[in-house]
């Protein structure tokens, strides 16, 4: 199941970054635009969300996955912090950007849109196309540790092995935590609002019942 790359990493052998022009482009400019602690972890979750799509035997396309994989996380960088929307949101874009330079189907482009600005929101893109339920898959498996014990144990060691993970839990918080910082109000209704009651001192989230109760509606 796993197989030794020419730089020394073994990977699993079923799983491989796609070798195309498209991908590489993908791969240096998220390499170029994040830290080390994301751009790891935007490769594990391609890699956990392709081996979790092996072992479920679907079928997706590779590179739309990559690229959703790489760019999902783009938006909690400094560029993005004064644009007021979800940073999930605007990582979707900046893919959709991308991948038009490179005249993808709109349908193609859509998917990955759609991959990235739902990988947070949990219960619905596991019905969807299979790049985008991947892209959450890997997401969580890396993340929260769901399905854990469903991925052989060589293949997780290899992975990390080639994308180590030291002290990733709470780095990964606190790069969530000064990504949506500057803009509190998109975590209404979402996990992220968890993130910063834990990091953010005085921050009150938003409440659906009293948002309802308060509206200007008279009943």
């Amino acid at each position: 199941m796993i197989r030794v790359t020419g730089n020394g990493f073994s990977v699993p052998a079923t799983v491989r970054v796609p070798d195309s022009k498209l991908a590489r482009e993908a791969t240096e400019l998220v390499r170029d635009s994040v830290s080390d602690l994301i751009y790891d972890h935007s490769r594990r979750v391609y890699f956990f969300g392709s081996l979790r799509g092996r072992d479920q035997e679907r079928s997706f396309d590779p590179e739309l996955l990559y690229v959703a994989a790489m760019f999902h996380d783009l938006g909690l960088g400094e560029p993005f912090r004064g644009s007021g929307r979800r940073f999930e949101v605007d990582g979707a874009d900046a893919a959709s950007r991308f991948l038009r330079t490179h005249q993808l189907p709109e349908d193609d482009i859509r998917r990955v849109w759609t991959a990235i600005a739902l990988h947070t929101t949990p219960g619905i893109p596991e019905f969807m196309e299979p790049e985008v339920a991947l892209l959450t898959a890997g997401v969580e498996y890396d993340v929260l540790g769901i399905g854990y014990h469903d991925v052989d144990e060589a293949d997780r060691a290899a992975v990390v092995a080639l994308h180590p993970r030291p002290g990733f839990k709470e780095r990964i918080l606190q790069a969530f935590a000064d990504g949506i910082r500057p803009k509190p109000e998109t975590t209404f209704g979402n996990v992220k609002a968890d993130v910063l009651a834990h990091y953010v001192p005085g921050f009150e989230r938003g409440n659906f019942v009293r948002t309802v109760l308060d509206s200007p509606w008279a009943e």
